[in-house]
């Protein structure tokens, strides 16, 4: 089974780490890292991920993987990475994405009138693309599974080796990763957070 793990510049490391971490440990997962040239993709945090493939040399993949990031409106602008979701989608098992990913998927035309989650702070860009947007953790819409914010991805993953191998397989990968969260603060995702805090994260957004 090919799984594409599609790179593009300032992604965040753990949307595509998480749902790698899970994925690639099947013994059934061919995993590739696909990207626009061959040479080193850099996160928005600094970490380079060199491509095993490019999106002219991979023209099918089992299942898709499409991270977010903060380069995410750069990449709308550019057209490259949803040009390759059109082309590839329609012969996938699987077409998912991780936080604003989803925006990604959208703009292919993936999302048009289907329900779909992303990170809190895009939801209404993603509506406007035509999503009909839902604040779950993971949805789930015939062939396309979407996660909410980041750490997310993990969420989907699971779900998707459910889905694709059985609850036994995705109960023993959840525990072969020791994946049982338990966060120091509450902080209401994936409801309404608290108004301080919104204006706080989104002040670093800006400086970003």
């Amino acid at each position: 089974m090919d799984v594409a793990f599609v790179l593009y510049p300032r992604m965040t490391a753990l949307d595509l780490v998480g749902p790698y971490e899970v994925l690639a440990h099947q013994p059934e997962v061919t995993a590739h890292f696909v990207a626009a040239s061959p040479d080193p993709v850099i996160t928005d945090a600094g970490l380079a991920v060199v491509p095993t493939t490019t999106f002219a040399e991979l023209d099918r993949a089992d299942v898709i993987v499409v991270p977010g990031g903060g380069g995410w409106a750069e990449v709308l602008a550019d057209g490259v990475v949803a040009a390759w979701l059109r082309d590839v989608h329609p012969t996938a098992t699987w077409t998912t994405s991780v936080c604003s990913g989803s925006t990604l998927l959208a703009q292919a035309g993936i999302l048009a009138g289907r329900p779909a989650t992303t990170h809190w702070a895009l939801r209404d860009e993603l509506a406007a693309l035509g999503a009909v947007v839902r604040t779950d953790r993971v949805v789930v819409d015939g062939s396309v599974v979407t996660g909410a914010g980041v750490s997310a991805g993990i969420d989907l993953a699971l779900t998707l080796v459910g889905l694709l191998w059985g609850d036994e397989r995705a109960r023993f990968t959840q525990l072969f990763i020791e994946y049982d969260p338990e966060p120091p603060y509450e902080v209401e995702v994936p409801g309404e957070p608290a108004a301080d805090l919104v204006a706080f994260a989104r002040g670093v957004f800006a400086g970003r």
